[in-house]
């Protein structure tokens, strides 16, 4: 692979040690940053990409997604968190054939790529058989993104006879199949593997602890949603931290209705925390934690989690935690002194950080993404800061936060591979792919009566 050089560029590296380089260059070697500078001695036999009038920034890390619901993009925007679960998971998702995980992965990866995202959490929870899980990691790996394939487990209503969902521990053999594709065993890897478990929020305490110890068994991460419904085990989390099961290689989703002294312990046993802010308000699961972790000395990881109600694009999802959490801090502020703060509560490089660094650290992968360092993967964003929508700049990571859309995102590198370039997608059958996902979404829409006149 031919070494690149990318010059002329604001580099905003949310590397503490580098920060933000003014006329910068990014060294490329492989699929690793070699050097970060200026002036850097590049040699012979270098690609240069001339990128002034842009910012380059680390590529964003999407903590949380249902990319099998792509096709189905707008459906869920006027619906709260028991519709959903009424139309979603006991309706539409039972009517996915396999090739419809596997478009839905492939586009909505393609997608996060166009909008600057690099990894790629897919928390995968509609795959009643093997077939539909292994097609889900073909569209993953298809379109070329650093993906975090997190292996969840269907919902639909139980059927007479059946255990229902919340009874069901995670399928140990199939956890096992799936970890010896050669997607995750590969020297340097851009799939990794993890569990998108029920948690004791959604399942029975014995399933709870029966999936905790698969997942510290196996050395896998554990993510699960906590929030929507009504907990189906009160007090699990106590009994999880009484056991010792709690740790590091487990995330929670939302939390929107944990205690203060729940997050606490969590935090203590190094617990990560992914939010999705437009998400958690539109549907009824309340405020995003933002804060509440925040007074506790945690930073979250955010993710778009539903494109089926809401845009694939990280800036807005940034921006929504952002302004959502300084509104609530102002409030409180008025309410308790009776004036606005001297400044507001959260920076802009605070939210950029928690799409880029914070996401990496949720995976565990800190050392690999999240910054522009020396050493870590190649996953780099040129945006167009010269653009009628961004200029003139003053601050980049202020315009990063404030300006930048879908339309700045030029250039996509993963591990130092083009996946966009000059604004167009490095992927040849896009119009094939884009029908296929149409045809997909309307057959199922079509079943359950849901889909529009054609």
């Amino acid at each position: 692979m031919k070494r690149k050089l990318i010059k002329g560029a604001w580099v905003v590296s949310m590397d503490p040690a580098l920060g933000d380089i003014r006329n910068g260059e990014v060294l490329i070697e492989g699929r690793t940053i070699a050097a970060v500078g200026r002036n850097l001695a590049a040699g012979e036999d270098v690609e240069v990409i001339d990128a002034a009038g842009c910012i380059v920034m680390p590529g964003m890390v999407n903590a949380h997604q249902h990319t099998w619901q792509t096709a189905l993009r707008g459906m869920a925007a006027n619906w709260t968190i028991l519709q959903y679960f009424h139309y979603v998971h006991a309706g539409l998702a039972t009517k996915f054939q396999p090739d419809d995980i596997y478009i839905a992965n492939l586009v909505g990866a393609l997608n996060q790529i166009n909008c600057g995202t690099t990894t790629l959490v897919d928390w995968c929870h509609n795959n009643p058989t093997p077939a539909h899980s292994d097609r889900a990691i073909d569209g993953l790996a298809e379109s070329g993104i650093r993906a975090a394939f997190f292996h969840g487990s269907p919902k639909p209503d139980p059927k007479p006879g059946e255990k229902p969902f919340w009874e069901v521990p995670h399928p140990k053999a199939e956890v096992k199949r799936l970890m010896k594709r050669r997607e995750f065993r590969k020297r340097d890897p851009l799939l990794s593997f993890g569990l998108a478990i029920l948690g004791p929020h959604y399942s029975t305490y014995e399933v709870a602890q029966k999936d905790f110890k698969l997942a510290r068994d196996l050395g896998l991460i554990a993510s699960m949603h906590c929030a929507g419904a009504a907990a189906r085990t009160p007090d699990g989390w106590e009994r999880l931290q009484a056991e010792g099961l709690l740790g590091n290689n487990n995330n929670i989703v939302h939390g929107n209705n944990l205690s203060d002294a729940q997050l606490r312990f969590m935090l203590e046993r190094g617990v990560t925390f992914s939010l999705t802010p437009e998400t958690e308000m539109t549907q009824g699961h309340g405020f995003a934690i933002t804060g509440r972790l925040r007074k506790l000395g945690a930073q979250p990881s955010l993710g778009v989690d539903l494109e089926s109600g809401i845009s694939g694009d990280m800036f807005s999802v940034a921006r929504m935690a952002l302004a959502t959490q300084r509104a609530m801090d102002n409030d409180e502020a008025r309410r308790e002194t009776g004036k606005l703060p001297d400044t507001s509560s959260i920076t802009c490089r605070e939210a950029l950080g928690w799409i880029t660094i914070e996401g990496a650290k949720m995976l565990k992968m800190e050392d690999r993404i999240g910054s522009l360092s020396p050493g870590k993967q190649a996953d780099v964003v040129i945006v167009r800061a010269d653009a009628l929508n961004m200029w003139p700049v003053h601050d980049p990571v202020l315009s990063l936060i404030t300006q930048a859309s879908v339309a700045n995102i030029e250039t996509v590198l993963v591990a130092g591979e083009y996946r966009k370039k000059n604004n167009k997608l490095r992927y040849r059958e896009l119009d094939v792919k884009k029908q296929q996902l149409l045809a997909s979404g309307h057959r199922i829409l079509s079943e359950l009566g849901l889909a529009p006149a054609a």
